[in-house]
């Protein structure tokens, strides 16, 4: 059994706003991009045109029809580790190759522990665990380490590639062990919530709720289109054939 940290200096994590998120996977997309250079690399592919693809992601966008008595609505839903502040997947590794961060409160995995069990990510109820079976070794979402403390790139680039490419900025990231930051705030002003609280897990990741919409568009009225009078020339002729 492998222990945890009794206290970390810092939570790092992300908030998600699932009120602004598109389901574009741009965020998938710049993961796996980086992440197939980065601490973790590589992420296997294997067969990715063919009729047995097998891969793999450290973030996946689900997406969710909801229904509600205003109508029907997507709500898209990105998944990835949470880095809980009591994950199951490092207490039952039985090697220590699955460890949380004293520093900042980030779950890891060393390649060189891992024995491939499968244990953490049978003990994972979130999904978050991806067994690459080319090199057989489990991986996950390392928050971008590579890069957030990355001192070669600007100060505004040391963030999550996930972050970095959303396209909404639904995705935010940054200490959440500090009521005082800009992340922290958010959660408080929005209702962040976690995931699936009831396990008691305490991801440090937090969802921000889809907002309630109390009421449809707003009527605009407009004045009718008057009819508009077929050219002559060659132009009218065809506007002619065209709506026949």
């Amino acid at each position: 059994m492998t222990c945890l940290p009794a206290h970390t200096d810092k939570k790092l994590g992300l908030v998600i706003d699932l009120d602004t998120c598109v389901g574009c996977q741009a965020c998938v997309t710049a993961c796996k991009e980086w992440n197939t250079g980065g601490h973790m690399a590589p992420l296997t592919d294997i067969d990715p045109y063919g009729g047995d693809v097998d891969g793999v992601w450290f973030n996946r966008v689900h997406s969710y029809e909801h229904i509600t008595e205003m109508g029907g609505r997507t709500v898209n839903f990105p998944r990835s580790c949470l880095h809980c502040e009591t994950p199951a997947c490092v207490t039952v590794c039985p090697t220590g190759a699955s460890y949380k961060r004293a520093s900042d409160g980030i779950v890891l995995v060393d390649e060189d522990k891992c024995i491939g069990c499968k244990l953490c990510s049978w003990a994972c109820p979130y999904g978050a665990r991806e067994f690459d079976t080319d090199v057989g070794v489990m991986k996950k979402c390392t928050l971008c380490v590579d890069r957030i403390y990355n001192d070669n790139l600007a100060e505004e680039d040391r963030v999550p590639a996930c972050v970095a490419a959303c396209p909404t900025s639904a995705r935010h990231f940054g200490d959440l062990g500090d009521p005082a930051s800009a992340i922290s705030q958010l959660v408080a002003e929005r209702g962040g919530v976690d995931l699936m609280p009831e396990l008691g897990y305490h991801p440090t990741n937090k969802y921000l709720p889809p907002r309630a919409h109390t009421q449809r568009a707003a009527s605009v009225p407009a004045p009718a289109l008057e009819p508009v009078q077929a050219e002559g020339g060659f132009l009218g002729w065809v506007d002619r054939m065209l709506s026949h």
